[in-house]
Order: structure tokens, then C-alpha cells, then sequence
């Protein structure tokens, strides 16, 4: 199994930032976490990362409805300065249009498409399924 160092959230609700904060510190899971409220602001953080030469996380955690850019944007810009990657990703969204799911599927960079709200249980099994 791959051990995850960096985890990415991607995602404008606090309570759900909150939220994962709180699991990863009470599972105790050695993660260095960066949390961006929206697409845009992610990929100037992730692109800022490579011109420095920094490590990409291991995981992102990836909503779709956000504003400014949303998780489609996101994913199609990102993809363009980081075409190689071994970044797993988790669509973590309120969506339940079949649209979403389908387009998800587009992406072999997805590894799965989970609808809020996810459970404390469900976050913990992300992490330590890639841990």
C-alpha cells in the first residue's frame, strides 16, 4: 500500500473542512494536509508547488460545485501542468446529477465518486485504504 504524506481538500463548505480536519487529527494519521476553498485557489497552490520544485499530495480530496472554478475546471487545468500523476483522487461532492458521475468516469485520474455527506467512517477508510 502507498503511504499518504499529503492530502488536498479541495472544497468550499467549513463545516466539511472541519470536519476532515478533526478526523485526521483524532485518527492520528501522520498526513500533512492543505485545504483550498476552490479550484482556482488550488491550482495556483499546486501549480506554485511544482515551479518550486515541492511535492504534490498524495490524495485529493475533490468537490465539484464550488465557485470561482469548479472541480471540472480544476481537474482539466491541473491536468494540463501535471499530466503524469500518481495523485489519487475522490470526487467528494452533494451532486447526485448522473451527469456527474458519468463525467467522473472520464477521468482515469478518478479513482471514485462519493456523495456528501460522507461519514466520518467513510473519510477514515479513504485514508487508511491509501495509507
Amino acid at each position: 500500500m502507498t503511504s499518504i504524506k499529503s492530502l488536498c481538500i479541495i472544497d468550499d463548505d467549513p463545516i466539511y473542512t472541519f470536519g476532515v480536519k478533526k478526523i485526521i487529527e483524532m485518527g492520528n494519521f501522520n498526513v500533512n494536509a492543505m485545504f483550498y476553498q476552490n479550484g482556482h485557489e488550488a491550482y495556483e497552490g499546486l501549480s506554485s508547488k511544482i515551479d518550486n520544485g515541492e511535492s504534490m499530495p498524495d490524495m485529493i480530496l475533490l468537490d465539484i460545485n464550488m465557485p470561482i472554478w469548479n472541480g471540472w475546471k480544476f481537474l482539466d487545468e491541473f491536468l494540463k501542468i501535471q499530466p503524469d500523476t500518481n495523485i489519487t483522487i475522490y470526487i467528494i461532492s452533494s451532486s447526485i446529477d448522473p451527469n456527474d458521475t458519468k463525467k467522473a468516469k472520464e477521468y482515469n485520474i478518478i479513482k471514485n465518486f462519493i456523495v456528501k455527506p460522507i461519514s466520518i467512517e467513510k473519510v477514515k477508510e479513504l485514508l487508511e485504504q491509501n495509507t
